[in-house]
């Protein structure tokens, strides 16, 4: 339900910032101060989130969707 692809967002952002973490040391590149900034204007940032939870949900869905395809044939 909407409680697992909210975990499994959060999961893919933390995975995502530790991998972008290890990826910059040494190197004078501020990926994962950008991505863990908090922006003045809530309501872009709220957008965004909300765009990229949609994105991330259709994307399991047509999984979904394909795995019963497979399944039934």
């Amino acid at each position: 339900g909407a409680r697992f692809v909210h975990m499994i967002y959060c999961f893919a952002r933390c995975v995502m910032i530790e991998c972008m973490k290890r990826l910059s040391i040494g190197a004078h590149i501020h990926f994962v101060e950008a991505v863990m900034w908090k922006p003045k204007d809530t309501y872009i940032a709220k957008a965004r989130h909300r765009v990229a939870y949609n994105k991330l949900l259709q994307i399991l869905q047509r999984e979904d969707f394909v795995i019963q395809e497979y399944r039934g044939k």
